[in-house]
């Protein structure tokens, strides 16, 4: 094992828990390969073992380093001269987004949604965290009909197997994240089903396989929002040169792009694009959303079950997005968490819920035919309608993410009379 130094001791950064909560923001189903060893937090981010832990006032950190710098799917930052001389600051600031203030946000939403004030004063300090889009894609591709906990596994898994070592603290080894080419061997699939990923070891492996071999080098790069650049971008990191004429991408090409892909669906894709592309109005709409969406602010009342079709999805993000604004995806998470059972008694702690608001009223869009959900009602403004659509089944277990299934679907939309929500 290769020697480690660790930087000079325990830094600090002037932060409120209003503005970070690491404590939620580390398990509530956004990253998967945080630690938590005596009152610590651990992760290896670029090359290093990151250290964390957070008083009222401040968040502590300090980093550990191999010898001899590892390969790792990250790049390493560009050292800078000052008080921050091995990047690692600037790496924090980056990955929790800090340039963003929480607190004017949280004001933001509560004012305009009843709900979100009731709910969100206990759960304060939560924020998107802007991660390595790479290791945010294959984390998601787990994600499909598992658990936070079964996914912080599975993933542990690709990097004790597949991942470059970093360091070993309180006697744990930790790796950091394989890169597309360590998952695209031939043996991956076979071995990661010995390990129990089912058949998602064959999405991983797939995966792998075209982004590394049938993509340019920088292509997920090349998916992010142009009005957020990457964390290792604004740390410094020299990269490709990029045609100054390319049309900027679009969340919606991005998104498209990403669904190509072996195992990416609409909700894994939109996970990547919040978590790891920056598009921070994005709402991945989950078993957890849907319930959010259908108990809290009536949409899409009457719907069959845990069934959702591609237009009722994407109304969904649309009304949270008018609801919530450009970080709409932020917003989200804070209520996401809210829903998870394992936060059941951080939300106890609040008041007892009140009803939801009057019915929404949703507009649903397909194929030049106009739906409008208000509250249980559905109607069309065509006598009869006939849709072939994508339904996603959306399902979780306790403590569950992001987790969806998609097959086809037809069904009829008829005409009914007017009543009243």
């Amino acid at each position: 094992m290769a020697a480690q130094r660790v930087s000079s001791g325990w830094r600090k950064l002037p932060l409120s828990l209003t503005e970070l909560c690491i404590d939620t923001t580390l398990r509530c189903g956004q990253s998967f390969r945080w630690q938590n060893i005596n009152n610590e937090w651990h992760c290896v981010l670029q090359g290093r073992i990151i250290s964390l832990k957070q008083d009222h006032s401040y968040l502590h950190y300090r980093a550990l380093w191999p010898s001899v710098p590892l390969n790792s799917t990250s790049p390493t930052p560009v050292h800078s001269d000052d008080h921050d001389d091995d990047g690692t600051a600037s790496l924090l600031h980056s990955y929790f987004a800090l340039s963003h203030s929480l607190a004017t946000l949280y004001k933001q939403w509560a004012a305009s949604d009843p709900n979100f004030a009731r709910r969100a004063p206990a759960f304060t300090g939560i924020r998107i965290l802007d991660q390595d889009a790479w290791e945010t894609l294959i984390a998601f591709i787990c994600s499909s009909n598992n658990n936070i906990s079964r996914i912080s596994q599975m993933v542990h898994k690709l990097c004790i197997h597949y991942g470059p070592y970093i360091g070993t603290l309180h006697g744990q080894a930790f790796h950091d994240f394989p890169s597309p080419e360590a998952l695209a061997g031939t043996r991956v699939e076979a071995h990661l089903r010995e390990l129990g990923f089912g058949y998602r070891a064959k999405y991983i492996a797939e995966t792998a396989r075209i982004v590394s071999t049938e993509k340019p080098s920088d292509w997920l790069r090349g998916l992010r929002n142009p009005k957020f650049p990457a964390p290792d971008d604004a740390l410094g990191v020299k990269k490709e040169q990029v045609d100054d004429e390319k049309k900027p991408i679009t969340y919606k090409a991005a998104h498209e792009a990403l669904m190509e892909l072996s195992g990416v669906g609409p909700k894994v894709a939109d996970c990547v694009c919040l978590m790891g592309l920056g598009w921070g109005d994005v709402v991945p709409v989950d078993t957890h959303v849907w319930q959010i969406a259908q108990r809290d602010y009536r949409l899409g009342k009457g719907g069959s079950g845990k069934t959702l079709s591609k237009a009722m999805y994407d109304a969904v993000g649309d009304y949270f997005r008018q609801l919530w604004g450009p970080h709409a995806g932020w917003a989200q998470s804070v209520l996401f968490t809210a829903n998870l059972k394992s936060f059941a008694g951080q939300a106890s702690g609040g008041k007892t819920e009140s009803p939801g608001p009057k019915a929404a009223v949703v507009k649903v869009q397909e194929e030049s035919k106009e739906t409008v959900i208000a509250g249980s009602v559905a109607r069309t403004k065509k006598r009869k309608a006939v849709m072939a659509v994508v339904a996603t089944k959306l399902e979780g277990e306790d403590e569950g993410t992001k987790n969806e299934v998609t097959q086809s679907t037809t069904f009829v939309l008829r005409r009914s009379k007017r009543r009243k929500a």
